[in-house]
């Protein structure tokens, strides 16, 4: 069991995901990963949007916990820097060929709801967000 941060970046209605190929499986994870000792869930969701994405974020508020293997901590961030897919984590660069493919990308958060994400619950929480803070700005206008 191992706790774990992740980041929750949305920008012009989409939302930044790992797309995961492993196996015959096909799926889709928010970037984040195992807390290490003496850090916090902010600082390691950091640390994990830097290695797997190539960015560096500001950490938000959580908006989802998740108890599976341990806690799973997910906070809204921004990007403040960097680039966006140049990640240089021990993903990419382990060549142990069973963890699969890793590939970060902008998936519309209407989308959210026909792919596998997971944790599915914290897409449907994101996609409701999302959709309703869009369809109060549209009610605005």
């Amino acid at each position: 069991m191992r706790n774990r941060g992740s980041v929750v970046l949305v920008e012009d209605q989409k939302i930044a995901l790992i797309k995961r190929n492993r196996g015959d499986s096909v799926y889709y994870v928010f970037p984040g990963g195992g807390i290490e000792d003496g850090e916090t869930p902010q600082e390691a969701a950091k640390r994990e949007a830097q290695e797997e994405l190539g960015v560096t974020v500001t950490i938000n508020e959580c908006i989802a916990t998740v108890e599976f293997e341990g806690t799973q901590y997910f906070f809204l961030a921004e990007i403040i820097a960097g680039v966006f897919g140049t990640g240089k984590g021990e993903e990419y660069t382990n060549c142990n060929s069973n963890r699969g493919t890793y590939l970060p990308m902008w998936i519309e958060i209407n989308q959210l709801s026909s792919i596998n994400v997971k944790p599915k619950e914290v897409a449907i929480k994101i996609q409701s967000i999302f959709e309703h803070v869009k369809g109060s700005i549209s009610t605005v206008s």
